[in-house]
């Protein structure tokens, strides 16, 4: 087994303040990176915001301020709702910052170096939004309302062009000898579909704006946006210097981006690394976008869910779960407040948190609150084994509503199993008092558990309920496998002392 572990998310763009997309990218990654700390590998999680472009270029001198002044002032957002959120990564990377412009221009010259950079001259529609020029699919689309589109514009202007036709059976060679290197499935069909359209020569330079990184060989021109932004994956390892990170940590595990970014991640970014000969990433995730109330997020909707306010209102680790069990990661889903409440009351209300309320009380009513001694058969381990294994393949599949769903079960049966042996009866008659230790042992066995399986998702409740147990908090250390030592059964210690306390959840009236 592998053991470094290296995950990315999308570096941001800071046009705009952090939402519940921004979070759901996030939040995944982080879980990710969690779980292989658990599993004792060597993990390094970088995050970031993408700065240069037209577009900031522009915002920043309707507000009457510069472009690092607006950079600077969203960077501290994003950097706030990480806090916020428990988000726990290695690195937050700027495309401001030195070290990513000259990790950003080494690569340029490597790929200039190698003769798949060429002047040349552009025209066509270009939008300011997306930092790019329009393809002919869409100028079609958009038919004569491109010419009211006050965020498209016609530009011809002197360019650096990137041979990615050069490439295009080389990237889909390597697609097919790697299944897993786009995923999931219907993102990667739609992958190839578009490289076996034919791939054209990129626009990699702009010299109709100075908000970036000048060129090393002619400095009227700047680095386009996606060449710059692609680049932080290893400009934050300090490719550079060819420094102990990149040699560490690259190629990458796994970039987790958004659909709407999944074809320059997919098709730009592997193409500019065999131009660089350099590694390619083993696996780009895509995963869907979020509606709100079944509507597409938008400011004009005033629809944008505020991750701070939810945060703020139900708890950070509330919100992490909902945002990966709601629906599959992948796929599109919906953000409605109603299946919100729903979710936390059923799963963290109900499931988790009445059975460890309910397991402790009895513990301290029966026992003092004391472990009793571990008895010499388990009616639980063996099945909660299976699904503890069902829950790490699911996690190392980024498949997380299906991994949570296989915790869940372990503590519904934990329920099941209360209704079944009554303890309540079981402690009125003393003849059956091994039996009573026996479903006490297991519940504390369960829970102890469900302790180190909830921890990438919830890492403060994990910690509460270990606390409970006179547990210390879930340490990872690198070279051990903490995961698969805590779901040996048994290691719960007779005499070990419980508290009940607080209840973890409260029902939420809707």
């Amino acid at each position: 087994m592998k053991d470094t572990f290296y995950i990315t998310t999308p570096i941001y763009y800071v046009n705009d303040y952090p939402h519940i997309g921004h979070a759901y990218t996030t939040v995944a990654a982080d879980v990710l990176a969690r779980y292989h700390r658990q599993r004792g590998k060597k993990v390094h999680f970088l995050t970031g915001t993408d700065e240069h472009g037209q577009k900031i270029e522009k915002a920043a001198q309707k507000k009457g301020e510069s472009p690092i002044e607006l950079a600077d002032r969203v960077v501290g957002r994003f950097e706030g709702l990480w806090e916020a959120l428990n988000i726990s990564h290695n690195d937050f990377i700027r495309t401001s910052q030195d070290r990513h412009k000259q990790g950003a221009l080494d690569f340029f010259q490597r790929c200039l170096d190698q003769g798949d950079i060429y002047e040349g001259e552009y025209e066509g529609w270009y939008s300011v939004n997306d930092e790019e020029f329009l393809t002919e699919t869409h100028i079609a689309e958009l038919g004569k309302d491109i010419e009211n589109d006050p965020n498209i514009v016609r530009l011809k202007e002197s360019t650096y062009f990137f041979r990615l036709s050069k490439y295009q059976d080389q990237l889909l060679q390597h697609i097919e000898s790697h299944p897993h290197f786009i995923a999931p499935e219907s993102r990667k069909n739609e992958v190839i579909s578009f490289i076996k359209q034919g791939l054209k020569d990129l626009s990699i330079s702009r010299t109709s704006f100075s908000w970036g990184i000048p060129l090393p060989n002619n400095s009227k021109h700047v680095l386009y946006v996606w060449f710059d932004a692609l680049s932080n994956y290893i400009t934050a390892l300090d490719f550079h210097n060819q420094g102990k990170l990149y040699q560490e940590f690259w190629p990458a595990n796994v970039h987790l981006v958004g659909k709407d970014i999944l074809r320059f991640h997919a098709i730009f970014w592997p193409i500019f690394l065999m131009s660089a000969g350099l590694p390619l990433p083993e696996q780009i995730f895509a995963h869907g976008w979020w509606t709100v109330e079944g509507q597409k997020m938008s400011k004009s909707k005033g629809n944008f869910v505020d991750p701070f306010a939810f945060v703020d209102q139900y708890g950070r680790d509330a919100f992490r779960y909902f945002l990966l069990r709601e629906f599959s990661f992948g796929q599109d889903g919906n953000f409605a407040q109603e299946n919100f409440v729903a979710r936390l009351n059923a799963d963290l209300a109900n499931e988790l948190g009445n059975l460890v309320s309910r397991s402790l009380s009895m513990l301290e009513k029966y026992r003092d609150g004391k472990i009793p001694p571990q008895p010499s058969s388990s009616e639980l381990s063996e099945w909660i084994a299976e699904q503890a294994q069902k829950y790490q393949q699911c996690i190392e599949e980024k498949k997380f509503d299906q991994a949570f769903a296989n915790i869940w079960k372990i503590f519904a049966r934990a329920n099941q199993y209360i209704e079944q042996k009554q303890p309540w009866s079981l402690a009125k008659d003393p003849a059956s008092s091994t039996a009573l230790d026996q479903v006490l042992y297991e519940l504390m066995e369960v829970i102890r558990m469900g302790s180190a399986l909830i921890y990438p998702i919830m890492p403060d409740l994990s910690t509460a309920i270990r606390d409970k147990l006179s547990l210390t908090p879930i340490e990872c250390t690198v070279g051990k496998d903490f995961l698969t030592q805590e779901l040996n059964w048994g290691l719960s210690v007779s005499g070990s002392p419980t508290k009940k306390g607080s209840s973890l959840f409260m029902r939420i009236e809707s």
